[in-house]
């Protein structure tokens, strides 16, 4: 998959067949777009291209109301070659790319470096300065520069699969749901740093991952999951919290305690999967009651991860370690 930035742009490989968006989270309905350009890609004999945007327009438009994401760049990218995208186009969205015409994106990109014959986008797609270009415009401007422009449905039933939905059902705690709208497990992927070593003085060591401050998470509680170390998918408990147990207003941390692995994962990058929510974060009375309480989160975890099947298992690793 050839991934193309702003300095990259000559190198972009057309005519191509072309979907436009952010794509967070790369859901149910992101994916059936994505789908969807694979075959346009066959039927107009054009390289299929996802453009998308980093920082997320709303980051650089509205940082203090942006909604949280889903995916770092990197996961994005790797979801992308997953689905077998053959290019990406990735544009910095910066105050000049904020303040650019619908217009003079098209010609700039869709037209001047993709030649794009085909473009495929959501039936509520919108994009240039003020969001003022629309599904219509862009219909209006492919007849006048020679691309087909389609408007993909809505896909999901009875709630549209979307990334808010997603980062709604996480919020509230119900990871049935969000896992659902992603038809896989939700991933984080952060590295790992110091943390204050308290589950190590309990027995339970954790890695403490480092999450970016505009990253969802889902709702505070213990969950049962597994992460990539030491080549292989593990058994790994997660709490996400502030730790009542110790502070009343603690910092918002993530530990993964990876079942029966003892190796140095410092500086790692851990791709960490939340399979099923296995209680809220509680305070106990006596500290020993607290770690048998850990104690039999940790063997759930497990008798989870032990019982899944050949798909979940496959399903974690979706959209992990596959660009080239």
């Amino acid at each position: 998959m050839l991934i193309v930035s702003d300095r990259d742009a000559p190198r972009a490989i057309g005519p191509s067949v072309v979907t436009i968006g952010v794509f967070d989270g790369l859901h149910r309905g992101h994916r059936a777009v994505i789908e969807e350009l694979g075959r346009l890609a066959r039927e107009y004999q054009g390289t299929a291209t996802v453009v998308t945007f980093d920082p997320a327009p709303t980051q650089v438009l509205n940082p203090s109301r942006a909604p949280r994401l889903l995916a770092t760049m990197d996961q994005r990218l790797d979801g992308f070659a997953t689905l077998a995208v053959e290019q990406v186009r990735v544009v910095n969205f910066d105050d000049a790319v904020a303040n650019e015409s619908a217009k003079d994106f098209v010609e700039r990109v869709i037209v001047g470096e993709l030649a794009a014959r085909c473009v495929v986008v959501g039936q509520d797609f919108r994009f240039g300065h003020n969001r003022e270009g629309t599904v219509e415009l862009l219909g209006d401007w492919g007849r006048r520069r020679g691309f087909d422009v389609i408007a993909a449905p809505p896909y999901g039933e009875p709630e549209r699969w979307s990334s808010t939905a997603v980062r709604s059902a996480l919020a509230a705690g119900d990871l049935g749901r969000a896992n659902d709208i992603l038809g896989r497990f939700f991933t984080l992927r952060a590295p790992v740093v110091h943390g204050d070593a308290r589950a190590r003085a309990l027995g339970f060591p954790t890695a403490n991952l480092d999450v970016a401050a505009h990253q969802q998470l889902p709702d505070d509680g213990v969950y049962a999951g597994a992460t990539f170390a030491g080549g292989a998918w593990r058994a790994a408990a997660i709490s996400v919290g502030r730790r009542p147990q110790y502070y009343e207003e603690g910092p918002l941390v993530v530990e993964v305690n990876v079942l029966n692995y003892r190796e140095n994962l410092y500086e790692s990058v851990l791709n960490v999967a939340f399979v099923e929510r296995l209680r809220g974060q509680e305070t106990f009375v006596e500290e020993r009651d607290l770690v048998a309480q850990v104690a039999l989160d940790v063997a759930k975890t497990g008798e989870l991860f032990a019982a899944m099947t050949a798909r979940e298992v496959e399903l974690l690793g979706w959209g992990f370690g596959q660009r080239r």
